[in-house]
């Protein structure tokens, strides 16, 4: 049998927890730190909390954090790896993966999404339900996707940013560290660090 851990009992876990059953794992364990007010997320059993799972890493398999958080989850990832555990990405077996395209250690690729080639993600990404990242685009560590939002070709995207649902970024655009785009955004100019950005086309909300 083989046994995933998973670190965040939420909806983005049970997608989490439903895609590494896709790729193959018999067993999904789940651990929050809502431990033990919270027993079960969805199909699956919640059986400790953060501290629990850094003292039982080793009985796993594998071990991933599905938190939708880019800051939270990179520190969970970070806590993880100073203790050994045997950290995993999962690539859904309905994503188109470019076999020229490569991703770093704790990111997910969800059903739908599209990777093309000479695209490289980095560590902790969550690429979600049916977004796309087009050839050459350089994608740093601990970014999330939302679902349906598409980058052109070229593009890059600096640590800890977030992509809203359904945005849109043009060819060759450079997105900074720390950065929140929109929903429904259209990006057709860099975007510097821990800005907001909103609208079509977008503009800069307020900075960090």
């Amino acid at each position: 049998m083989i046994r995933l851990a998973v670190l965040g009992a939420s909806g983005h876990g049970k997608v989490v927890a439903d895609t590494a059953e896709c790729c193959g794992w018999d067993r999904v364990e789940f651990f929050d730190d809502a431990w033990p007010g919270q027993l079960r997320n969805g199909a699956w059993d919640v059986v400790g909390d953060t501290a629990t799972l850094l003292a039982r890493a080793h009985e796993f398999d594998g071990v991933i954090v599905a938190i939708g958080n880019n800051s939270v989850r990179k520190t969970k990832l970070d806590q993880l790896k100073a203790s050994g555990a045997k950290l995993i990405s999962l690539l859904h077996p309905d994503a188109t993966f470019s076999r020229y395209a490569t991703i770093g250690e704790g990111s997910v690729v969800f059903a739908g999404v599209v990777v093309n080639a000479d695209a490289n993600i980095g560590e902790g990404v969550i690429l979600n339900t049916g977004c796309s990242v087009d050839h050459d685009c350089q994608m740093g560590s601990y970014v999330h996707v939302s679902p349906g939002a598409r980058l052109a070709g070229g593009v890059s995207v600096q640590d800890l940013s977030w992509i809203g649902i359904g945005a849109s970024v043009r060819q060759m655009v450079r997105i900074g560290a720390r950065v929140t785009i929109g929903a429904g955004a259209v990006v057709i100019a860099d975007v510097p660090d821990t800005v907001t950005v909103a609208g079509v086309p977008a503009k800069i909300l307020n900075r960090s």
